[in-house]
């Protein structure tokens, strides 16, 4: 009998989710917006509801019951909630919500409810965790660095950038201390910091500065020296998002203006969507490179991969979506086939490490047209 998947959220990831597991699949996606289930593909059942509301819980449990697994690509501020609640219902789970809570501290209560949780399966984090287990397995690794940014190709000013998702868990990005590992200590520094120049062959140059793109890598990974991740983006979008950052635009806390309460953070929100919006065949990219440094039996050994991925005109998906959507739903396969078997809360790196789960992710990706590129060097080569 074919497998039944629920997925939560169908904005534009969602929708590239929708429908490559509908080749597979009996899919049914669930959101609060009509617009977005009138785009999904033929053949993908919809239903229009709302999980942000009191009876939130008994909402959700009543919609994925008769499903065997839920696919989560809901805005990160309702992703924890969500993960705890279809945990405590034993739904089997595959989260890209990039929550801005520690998805870990339920990995307890999904073990006791013999649930397994594949969190952050997306591109970064997600892929670049997928990537770290598998070289964390094959040698000893004394630094890892990550550089990731999706843009449109056109440069808009002022702020030259573009998103297929909620302007909200961008700027979480931007606001959130980014964490990383120095020298085996944990280091926190502001998000936007410590701008530096790469160059992109496709594109030219681009800026990097720091986010907390860690996330479980310094909790899973401990014996890990260095670690870092940065954000790319063209030059001087960090000085502009820093100036609306440190006059308050991005605060969360309401403010009495004339009477009315406001929240700053949901009113930029709200006017970066459209300003942020992609246009209709908007061409874009997803660029990522990851630099390990190590050794492997004794001899010094560096490995880069690297991903660049553009818009799809063939089928109208952004680079962003199929390369966090595609990441997502191979995670989906890998756990419906049999491949991942453990029970809990596993990011990433954990099936990473697994040689069967890394070939089937990297197999799967290619042949949605998304090839990594690896290059491997040891002190002999």
């Amino acid at each position: 009998m074919m497998k039944k998947i629920l997925l939560l959220g169908a904005g534009r990831v969602g929708k590239a989710i929708a429908d490559d597991l509908a080749r597979d699949f009996k899919v049914t996606a669930v959101d609060n917006d009509p617009r977005n289930l009138d785009q999904l593909t033929d053949g993908v059942d919809t239903r229009q509801a709302s999980l942000t509301g009191p009876d939130r819980e008994d909402t959700l449990r009543k919609i994925c019951e008769p499903f065997d697994l839920v696919v989560s690509a809901l805005p990160g501020h309702l992703g924890c909630r969500t993960l705890e609640h279809l945990i405590e219902f034993g739904k089997d789970i595959v989260d890209i919500s990039f929550m801005p809570e520690n998805p870990l501290s339920l990995d307890r209560k999904a073990k006791k409810r013999n649930v397994t949780a594949l969190v952050d399966f997306g591109v970064a984090p997600g892929l670049n965790n997928f990537i770290l287990g598998q070289f964390d397995r094959r040698m000893k690794v004394q630094s890892f660095e990550c550089m990731v940014g999706g843009l449109p190709f056109k440069r808009t000013l002022p702020f030259e950038y573009k998103a297929p998702f909620s302007p909200v868990d961008v700027i979480e990005e931007y606001v959130r201390p980014a964490r990383m590992r120095v020298n085996g200590r944990e280091v926190v520094r502001p998000a936007l910091s410590e701008v530096e120049s790469v160059e992109v062959e496709e594109v030219g140059t681009l800026e990097a500065f720091n986010t907390d793109g860690l996330r479980t890598l310094l909790e899973t990974l401990p014996h890990i020296p260095d670690m870092k991740e940065k954000t790319l983006r063209y030059p001087g979008h960090a000085r502009w998002m820093k100036g609306l950052r440190d006059a308050g635009f991005f605060e969360e806390k309401p403010r009495d203006l004339r009477g009315v309460t406001v929240s700053p953070i949901e009113v930029t929100s709200a006017l970066l969507e459209e300003k942020w919006a992609l246009e209709p065949d908007e061409e874009e990219f997803t660029v990522m490179t990851i630099h390990i440094e190590g050794s492997e039996e004794g001899r010094k050994k560096e490995v880069w991969c690297r991903l660049f991925d553009r818009y799809d005109r063939a089928t109208g998906f952004s680079s962003m979506a199929r390369t966090t959507g595609y990441a997502c739903t191979g995670a989906v396969r890998l756990l419906l086939d049999g491949v991942i078997t453990s029970k809990g809360v596993l990011p990433p790196e954990l099936p990473g490490s697994d040689p069967d789960s890394f070939g089937w992710m990297m197999r799967h990706l290619k042949e949605r047209g998304i090839d990594i590129k690896f290059t491997e060097k040891t002190a002999s080569d």
